[in-house]
């Protein structure tokens, strides 16, 4: 067996141009990728670097404030999963430990009597925002304008995922249309090596939306899980570029033909770690199924249809959960 390779780095630019060739051997990667592990990272994107850069920054400044101010925005005291989750509020691989991580949740602001927020959504609502931060409102502007570009080029990745299956750039417009998606600043702290059994920033688990957008910093620790080997693969930091992986739901509508991968972040390397998460949800209300081109003869489907947002709603409740009767057995 040939050792396993590193998810490539593929140019996303030709999505954009004239070059069907060019194009198709982009959708042609990408499929593989779906195939292999789900896992692959892109470049020439129309998200410019000073756009990122200025996003980690609101990221770093947000979790220098003091605990008592990250406090006051907390997430489990409001019901629209928005604002501060603190240190080990998640347990991502059951079984193991909490995770070693805090964050800030942020999404399309909503107000209360939008439909999603009367029917109780998953992942709908305002958002809450850290009063007490100099320069709020740049803050604001800087975290949503970057939310806007991202949820943009989340739907252009959708369309080469959409060319992947049966050549129709518009066959995911409904669950695109009037979507949802989670935008998280994280703060991994330095992780004293073995400080405990499975202690991880982040344990080993599958995305439960639809894809990621994941900008790192410089500081390294994601891995994903290579099956047919067993072996955990560095993706390693390319300033610039996003990692991109499927989650549960591409997972579910391709009858797991397409994988959404084990992953999880290490941080050892006894510096602060930051990364900017960007989940595509999709469209709350869509009935997420196998797709008719995954569903043969013989082949029935693996999951029962259900909407977005019971699936996705489901699975979060559970990794908080997991994460409470640990802490409390503590």
């Amino acid at each position: 067996m040939d050792p396993p390779q590193e998810p490539p780095i593929l140019d996303f630019s030709v999505f954009y141009s004239s070059d069907s060739q060019a194009k198709a051997k982009l959708v042609q990667n990408v499929r593989e990728c779906c195939l292999k592990n789900g896992f692959f990272q892109i470049t020439g994107h129309r998200i410019s670097r000073e756009l990122q850069l200025r996003t980690m920054s609101c990221a770093e400044r947000f979790f220098s404030l003091p605990l008592e101010e990250k406090l006051k925005i907390n997430r489990s005291q409001n019901p629209f999963n928005r604002g501060y989750e603190v240190m080990q509020s998640h347990m991502s691989q059951p079984g193991s430990s909490p995770d070693l991580k805090e964050g800030l949740f942020i999404g399309q602001d909503l107000p209360v009597h939008h439909p999603y927020c009367v029917e109780k959504r998953f992942n709908c609502g305002p958002n809450l925002w850290p009063e007490a931060l100099d320069g709020l409102e740049e803050f604001k502007c800087t975290t949503m304008e970057y939310y806007d570009a991202v949820f943009q080029l989340a739907k252009d990745i959708i369309a080469v995922l959409a060319l992947t299956i049966n050549g129709d750039e518009g066959l995911f417009a409904p669950y695109t249309d009037e979507a949802v998606a989670t935008l998280r600043y994280l703060h991994y702290p330095p992780q004293p090596p073995k400080t405990y059994d499975n202690a991880r920033g982040c344990g080993a688990h599958r995305d439960y939306s639809g894809i990621t957008i994941l900008l790192q910093d410089e500081v390294g620790g994601l891995q994903v899980l290579d099956e047919p080997t067993g072996q955990w693969l560095d993706i390693k930091p390319t300033p610039g570029a996003y990692v991109v992986n499927l989650a549960n739901l591409f997972s579910r509508m391709t009858n797991e033909t397409y994988k959404s991968a084990l992953h999880r972040v290490t941080n050892e390397t006894g510096l602060e770690r930051y990364s900017i998460p960007f989940f595509f949800t999709g469209n709350p209300n869509y009935i997420c199924k196998c797709l008719s081109e995954f569903q043969q003869e013989g082949a029935p489907a693996k999951h029962p249809p259900a909407t977005v947002s019971d699936i996705v709603g489901e699975a979060m409740r559970a990794t908080v959960e997991r994460a409470k009767q640990s802490n409390a057995k503590k």
